[in-house]
């Protein structure tokens, strides 16, 4: 039969048992058993419910009859050998009557109270609603400690430390004045300003002298920066001058 005839084919009417194909083998995960051991790791270590797992009691310990009453101390001996009370008087004797006492007690329970010192109540103070009371002198609100002795009286560390503070701000200061002093700037003396004054006016003349000799045109470079250097010159001893000339008292640092 042409293969190319399938379609035009008798045979193909009839039905045909179509068989399904095997499925391949189920994957299973080389670190499954690893997985697994894991996680009944971990649910074991985070597991709080469920019967704890302690020593069961025996059935011998069980609770007995009177077990939790207070047993009573054991009776003591009592001790016949240390010295006893007089004897109950007999039936025939007597006691002696017509003792009398010439005692006042009323009167002298009465003057007993009245020279007597009133009973100070016993200091107490209340912290709550409800009215607990307290002892005041245990509490520390009291002020005792003024009472002592040495109350007020500066310690005698802190004594030497602050004399130790003393003779240290002593010895800087000692030391500052002396920096100063060292330090101290010099007055200028009247006929040395005037020297100086005279000085910078002579050495301006020589400066503007020397300006007035240059050439009119600056066609150079040369020309220019010495014009410009003379120019300066004459302005810083102008400057220098007029501070001179306007205080009368100067003063130089020391070097």
């Amino acid at each position: 039969m042409d293969p190319r005839c399938f379609s035009e084919s008798i045979y193909n009417l009839i039905p045909r048992d179509v068989k399904a194909p095997p499925q391949p083998p189920r994957y299973t995960s080389v670190f499954k058993e690893t997985v697994r051991d894991d996680m009944k790791k971990s649910k074991t270590a985070m597991k709080t419910m469920g019967p704890a797992k302690v020593e069961v009691p025996s059935p011998n310990n069980f609770l007995k009859k009177h077990s939790k009453e207070k047993t009573l101390p054991p009776k003591k001996k009592f001790d016949w050998s240390g010295p006893r009370k007089p004897p109950v008087p007999r039936r025939c004797e007597h006691p002696v009557m017509g003792v009398q006492s010439g005692k006042n007690f009323v009167n002298t329970n009465a003057a007993d109270i009245i020279m007597g010192v009133a009973k100070k109540p016993k200091p107490i103070y209340v912290d709550k609603q409800t009215g607990d009371k307290h002892d005041l002198e245990t509490s520390g609100l009291i002020p005792k400690f003024i009472n002592k002795k040495d109350y007020g009286v500066t310690p005698e560390y802190i004594c030497k430390r602050n004399e130790e503070i003393k003779k240290a701000q002593e010895e800087y200061d000692n030391y500052v004045q002396e920096n100063l002093r060292k330090a101290a700037m010099k007055r200028l003396s009247d006929e040395e300003r005037e020297a100086i004054l005279q000085g910078l006016k002579k050495n301006w003349e020589e400066v503007h002298k020397e300006f007035q000799s240059l050439s009119v045109f600056t066609d150079s470079i040369p020309k220019k920066i010495r014009k410009q250097k003379l120019e300066e010159e004459m302005k810083q001893l102008e400057h220098d001058i007029s501070m001179i000339e306007k205080h009368k008292i100067i003063y130089i640092a020391s070097k």
